[in-house]
């Protein structure tokens, strides 16, 4: 007759056989560190209001309070889906998580006398002893990752529970700063004028025009008086190297057809509300303001017969004329943030939908649109 203890140790080696491994990824970590983020933003965002150059300064913070919450989302969105799978994982192992406790429970309980006593004889017990010696290593290191998993998902909980705080504290202060920042851009004066518009002139141009096309097309031959010489920097060799005005995910590529089947020569881009919109390289305003039903329009002219066509804002920075330097913010997106309790929401289903807003972007070389791809990164693959 064998030691039950020996018994029920042998028939928990297939659950250590079998045990899966831990995974390296830390989304605890990853939604701490975004929480930080934010917090520094804030104190970025008590400086920015006393700087010299507010613009250039509130720019700053209002994209790293986009980079924090966009982190801190992600993180909170795999901490559920972490939580998630070791809750699943813990309750599809109840019982051999059973059988290792009571391995445990009837080894620590075991006496010497009784552990020397075999039905074998002493060359048993010693055998017996010899399995058990290589076994206990192993249930220990079995029974230590089972209190791992537990005490991730005692801190994955409390991390998910006490977030609410700190998503409202960041897009409290996202919407400071980006007020902030629409007050810095009304009351700048210190950007190079190249010309100034004429007003009657841009009404007639709209009132002439139907399409996006036309108005872009007649755009390039209004002539324009008192233009300034106000080089700019080439951007031939950027090509296919500028970074999108925007953080973003591609909806539609160029020449692909919407659900209407309307084929567009441009990228539709879907951006999350109140995103900020910059120049992705030094330009002249040419337009600025609603078009049509696109919205409100910003055209930028980074060299003569060469346009930069975002439509879909709903503010507008900057004057007609005036020459922005790359990084410059244009606009803001759309929309509005959504409800702490809505993001957690999404995040507890791990759906992320939450880029509600569209941009859509044309390349206008001359007077013919061009693949916007071929001088903006983007994941072609996505």
């Amino acid at each position: 007759m064998r030691c039950p203890a020996l018994l029920l140790t042998l028939a928990v080696l297939t659950v250590l056989a079998a045990a899966p491994g831990r995974t390296e990824t830390d989304p605890a970590g990853s939604a701490r560190l975004a929480a930080e983020q934010l917090e520094a933003a804030s104190v970025a965002l008590s400086k920015a209001k006393g700087s010299r150059d507010r613009v250039t300064s509130l720019t700053t913070v209002v994209h790293a309070y986009e980079a924090g919450l966009t982190a801190l989302r992600a993180g909170l969105r795999r901490a559920a889906i972490r939580e998630a799978q070791l809750s699943k994982q813990l309750k599809a192992q109840e019982v051999d998580i059973a059988r290792l406790l009571g391995v445990l429970q009837t080894m620590g309980q075991g006496t010497s006398p009784v552990m020397l006593l075999h039905p074998d004889g002493p060359v048993g017990t010693a055998r017996a002893g010899m399995i058990l010696a290589d076994v206990t290593p192993a249930l220990e290191t079995r029974a230590a990752a089972v209190r791992r998993d537990l005490e991730e998902v005692t801190i994955l909980r409390s991390l998910q529970e006490g977030a609410a705080e700190t998503l409202q504290g960041g897009l409290a202060g996202a919407q400071a700063a980006r007020q902030e920042l629409s007050k810095a851009m009304a009351d700048r004066t210190d950007l190079p004028l190249r010309f100034t518009e004429n007003p009657v002139q841009t009404a007639l141009l709209i009132a002439s025009t139907e399409t996006l096309e036309g108005f872009a097309s007649a755009l390039v031959d209004l002539q324009v008086e008192g233009m300034a010489e106000i080089d700019l920097p080439d951007i031939t060799g950027r090509k296919g190297a500028l970074a999108l005005p925007v953080e973003a995910r591609v909806l539609r590529r160029a020449g692909e057809a919407d659900a209407a089947g309307i084929k567009r020569p441009g990228l539709v881009l879907a951006t999350r509300p109140n995103a900020l919109v910059t120049a992705p390289a030094a330009a002249t305003i040419r337009y600025r303001g609603p078009l049509l039903d696109y919205g409100n329009v910003m055209i930028l002219e980074p060299q003569p017969g060469f346009l930069f066509v975002f439509s879909g804002l709903a503010q507008v920075y900057g004057r007609v004329g005036e020459v922005v330097p790359e990084g410059t913010p244009v606009g803001l997106m759309g929309g509005n943030d959504p409800e702490v309790g809505a993001i957690l929401s999404q995040s507890s289903e791990g759906t992320g939908q939450d880029r509600t807003e569209t941009l859509y972007i044309e390349v206008r070389e001359g007077k013919s649109p061009v693949d916007p791809e071929t001088w903006f990164k983007t994941n072609k693959d996505g």
